[in-house]
């Protein structure tokens, strides 16, 4: 039974299956519908872009479109724009080419309704917005599926499913280009060894052949994603590295498969190769980029409760964030986190914000007061009115800045594409007029070419432009200072996540910290204690009273404690009670049954059992009493690190103007920053806030670069020109940042400075060497002097050139 292709999918069938039209074969009636709806809208040149491609046939419309329109659906995933549209990110599910990118769009922009519709050909993610009054998104889905593709709602399971399939091609198409080129490099050795000490025509030919069977992997199974790039730029009309990375090693190895097959002269097969290997480690960081901060996101918003309890008609009803409504009256148990934003209506209880102001202390609150998403209520039941819907709450905030931030791009992208498009332009364009020149005007300078024919003669100079101009040099001036700077940086506590920072931190003009963790160490520690008695039995009774507690000022006078006195034993208390915000209360009788009471917190526990204790501080406080008498007083502070002083101060000389920024109440911001150095600080500010802040800065032309270690730190970090976040920060500030200093020391941030201004400084001296040898070499190859094995050892040694310079960052 013959086999005949589907005129519309291009899959071939038996022809006894196929649906037959006079000159036309579909395979099933999809496909003569949605073939036939392309001919009515004008839109039959698809097929002319798909060429012989295949595509999947449409699907079979299922019974699911209601749930586009439905209300929860639309609160998940459909905004409203500023111009009152509606708008939604969807996966476009069947799309492998420009044509089928190209056939959605059209089909979209031409349907009735539709504002906008784009769709980005990298990950398949579209946007539209459309006009509800006229379209509904079911109908919009249904017109999607037919012309045979489908679309569902973009959410992060599935660009982490992405992202991790990505990630994990990349990795096996550089290991193979490593591997190869390694191998490659041996031979070339022997090669260009052989070229000035003697090699006989069969052992040369023999080496042209491994170097061919090993750099035909790297080109055609590595180097496919260069290719494919330079495809999508091209249908897009934009001239990027890839494409002159893949024109580059395409013509080399043209060349080459000339000299293997009978033409003069040498191959370049490991030219070939070293392009693709070099660049394909860069494209492979780019990825690990992109995977972390979807990695990131799902961090931030696994911090969200999915349900929460609400009081509605005297009943407790456990609902979705997304259907509580302004006014509901939201119950919080102990050790639950709140969902939305509110305020406090009944009970009282101590918040852990430190998700939201970074700081470690709860914050005791009572009716009237402010509730924050994402914040942990510790001790007591309370219940708060809600203030604000689950989409404009501050932690659903902090993800949606957050995203918007991992979602653009850095000037210096566009800037390097523009630089890039210049590149391939002007090279390919001196190539070929370099070819025409010698084949048409016949110039002949006298280099002896062997017998070379006045075609070949033509090409092998015009390869010569290409060669010697080839971007290895000028693709490593960057990489390879910024390697090395990189690895003296790790040697000091540093990880850099992409070598790009290097420039952003050397050309800084502002740096912002965070106070707790960043510029102190994060943990109160006891700065001055009284102890009016100091009875060891007595000692023991606030030693077991500390042990009952987790509050962070109890765990650190109770590290004191048992660093102080040895001794110390855990004695059999009763009745322990909280009281909220300000401290514990417990009883404990001796052997004789005498019963004791016994106090430990703040002032204002002493004064709520009839204690009058007047002690003034600017320190957190933590008194204990037994039997209403004040027996032991502690002060407690967080502690300047060690070397912030002079950091703030090697910062400032360098023209570096360094901002507090913190959650942190005013004074205390102040007292530290004055102990340091610290001119500016801006206090008692949220997230939000701080990247409002560094936005602005960042808009008024200044580079900022933001130090922190919280959850709250988060947006403001993804929004500096480079983050840095401590090393015993929170994991989500560690996943946006793009630097993390493992040793949190200051000492080695300053380090950083200094290394990256000096790793700077040796960049820009590459990127001379890689310009001068350009200009040098570039005429001299169209002129005729250079043949290809010379190009290639001319580009060889400017490489080397660049890494010789390179490596004198490590002596300076």
């Amino acid at each position: 039974m013959s086999k005949v292709k589907c005129n519309h999918c291009h899959l071939e069938f038996d022809d006894s299956v196929m649906i037959k039209e006079e000159t036309l074969n579909f395979c099933c009636k999809g496909c003569q519908g949605v073939f036939h709806l392309l001919q009515d809208q004008n839109l039959d040149s698809f097929y002319d872009k798909l060429g012989n491609k295949t595509i999947q046939p449409p699907l079979v419309a299922s019974s699911d479109l209601n749930k586009f329109d439905t209300q929860s659906f639309e609160k998940i995933y459909i905004t409203l724009n500023p111009e009152g549209y509606k708008q939604v990110d969807l996966i476009i599910e069947g799309i492998h080419c420009a044509a089928c990118i190209w056939l959605n769009e059209k089909v979209l922009f031409n349907t009735d309704g539709i504002i906008d519709a784009t769709i980005n050909f990298t990950n398949n993610k579209a946007k539209i917005v459309w006009d509800s009054d006229k379209i509904a998104l079911s109908q919009i889905i249904e017109k999607i599926r037919s012309i045979g593709y489908n679309a569902y709602a973009y959410n992060s399971k599935i660009a982490d499913e992405k992202a991790s399939r990505a990630k994990r091609d990349y990795f096996i198409r550089m290991m193979v280009a490593v591997f190869a080129t390694m191998n490659i490099m041996m031979l070339s050795v022997a090669k260009y060894t052989g070229f000035f000490t003697g090699i006989t025509p069969e052992v040369k030919h023999l080496i042209h052949i491994g170097e061919f069977i090993l750099s035909t992997p790297v080109l055609f199974y590595s180097g496919w994603i260069f290719y494919k790039g330079a495809y999508y730029g091209l249908k897009n009309r934009i001239l990027n590295m890839d494409f002159l990375v893949s024109s580059g090693a395409s013509f080399t190895y043209i060349y080459s498969l000339f000299i293997l097959f009978g033409a003069k002269g040498e191959s370049y097969f490991d030219s070939v190769s070293m392009i693709i290997t070099f660049v394909l480690v860069g494209k492979y960081l780019e990825v690990l980029g992109k995977k972390s901060a979807i990695d990131t996101l799902d961090t931030i918003k696994s911090q969200i409760p999915l349900e929460t309890t609400i009081i509605k008609d005297g009943k407790r009803v456990e609902v979705a964030v997304e259907d509580i409504k302004i006014g509901d009256i939201v119950e919080l148990k102990t050790g639950d986190k709140a969902c939305v934003d509110g305020i406090i209506i009944s009970g009282e209880s101590s918040f852990d914000e430190s998700s939201i102001s970074g700081e470690s202390i709860p914050i005791y609150k009572k009716a009237d007061d402010i509730i924050f998403s994402g914040t942990l209520n510790q001790d007591s039941l309370v219940q708060y009115r809600v203030t604000k819907t689950f989409k404009d709450s501050t932690l659903n905030s902090i993800v949606t800045l957050l995203e918007d931030s991992l979602a653009s791009k850095p000037k210096i992208e566009h800037k390097a594409n523009e630089i890039s498009k210049g590149f391939s332009v002007g090279i390919l364009s001196l190539s070929v007029l370099t070819f025409f020149v010698w084949y048409y005007l016949g110039i002949d300078l006298g280099f002896d070419y062997d017998g070379v024919n006045h075609f070949e003669k033509s090409f092998i100079v015009a390869i010569s432009v290409i060669v010697i101009a080839c971007p290895c040099a000028l693709a490593l001036a960057t990489p390879i200072a910024s390697l090395i700077g990189i690895s003296e940086l790790a040697k000091k506590g540093l990880l850099f996540k992409e070598a790009k920072f290097i420039e952003e931190l050397a050309r800084a003009t502002k740096l912002v910290v965070d106070k707790t963790g960043t510029v102190t160490n994060g943990k109160l520690s006891v700065v001055k204690v009284k102890i009016m008695d100091e009875n060891i039995h007595k000692l023991n009774l606030l030693y077991s009273l500390l042990d009952s507690s987790s509050h962070p000022i109890s765990l650190s006078v109770k590290e004191y404690l048992a660093k102080n006195y040895k001794d110390l034993v855990i004695k059999n208390l009763s009745d322990i009670k909280t009281v909220q915000a300000k401290g514990m209360r417990a009883l404990y009788k001796n052997i004789d049954g005498k019963e004791f009471e016994i106090l430990g917190g703040n002032q204002k526990l002493m004064e709520e059992f009839g204690i009058r204790y007047k002690f003034d501080s600017q320190n957190s406080v933590y008194l204990f009493a037994i039997n209403k008498r004040v027996i032991a007083t502690f002060e407690l502070k967080d502690e300047i690190k060690e070397f912030a002083s002079e950091f703030v101060a090697n910062s400032i000389n360098n023209g570096i103007d360094v901002i507090m920024l913190t959650g942190d109440n005013e004074n205390v911001a102040k007292q530290v920053a004055k102990r340091v150095g610290i001119k500016t600080v801006v206090a008692n500010i949220n997230p939000i806030q701080k990247a409002q802040y560094i936005n602005k800065l960042k808009s008024e032309g200044h580079t900022v670069i933001m130090a922190g270690d919280g959850v709250n730190d988060s947006v403001a970090l993804s929004s500096a020109n480079v983050s840095v976040a401590m090393g015993n920060g929170a994991d989500i500030s560690i996943a946006v940042s793009d630097i993390v200093l493992l040793n949190n020391s200051l000492k080695s941030l300053n380090e950083a400075f200094i290394i990256s201004r000096k790793t700077y400084k040796f960049i820009k001296q590459n990127l001379s060497i890689s310009l001068i040898y350009n200009l040098v070499t570039i005429p001299l190859a169209m002129a005729g002097f250079v043949i290809p094995l010379v190009a290639a050892l001319s580009m060889s040694l400017s490489s080397l050139l660049v890494v010789a310079n390179s490596l004198r960052i490590k002596g300076k």
